[in-house]
């Protein structure tokens, strides 16, 4: 069993620098180099979640890009958010994703909260697609 532990201790240290490795070498198990490991280079996950929101709450529909692009990183960027357990509820999101996009929008996000409509994030993204093809079909060609 210790010559077990020590091949294992010896296959974890031995990718690590001089420097290193000295630091680990008084630890004589596993765990203790795993749990210390953890320590010292696991990023906390407020420090993710902060950054998480901060992406969310700062992002906005690149000039030029398609809103079905925009809002599949929209939907990527939420659930991180839920699997972060942020506790932001739909509305907040929706809210969030309708702020984001650029003021060629502005009509469609006026009719969406004039209708009272209580979407779920992909259904919203659907009608953003449809809303772009229509807009974009009656936009008149310039030369």
């Amino acid at each position: 069993m210790f010559e077990d532990n020590c091949k294992v201790c010896s296959i974890i240290l031995a990718p690590m620098t001089n420097d290193i490795q000295k630091q680990y070498d008084r630890l004589d198990d596993v765990p203790s180099i795993i749990n210390r490991m953890k320590e010292v280079y696991v990023v906390p996950n407020r420090h993710i979640r902060y950054a998480a929101i901060k992406i969310f709450f700062g992002i906005k529909m690149a000039k030029g890009s398609s809103v079905q692009s925009h809002g599949v990183k929209m939907l990527s960027l939420v659930e991180k958010l839920e699997d972060l357990k942020v506790g932001l509820n739909n509305n907040t999101y929706i809210s969030m994703i309708l702020q984001s996009l650029p003021p060629s929008y502005d009509p469609f996000i006026i009719n969406y909260n004039m209708n009272g409509f209580e979407k779920f994030i992909y259904e919203l993204i659907n009608i953003f697609i449809k809303y772009e093809a229509t807009t974009h079909k009656s936009a008149p060609a310039y030369m």
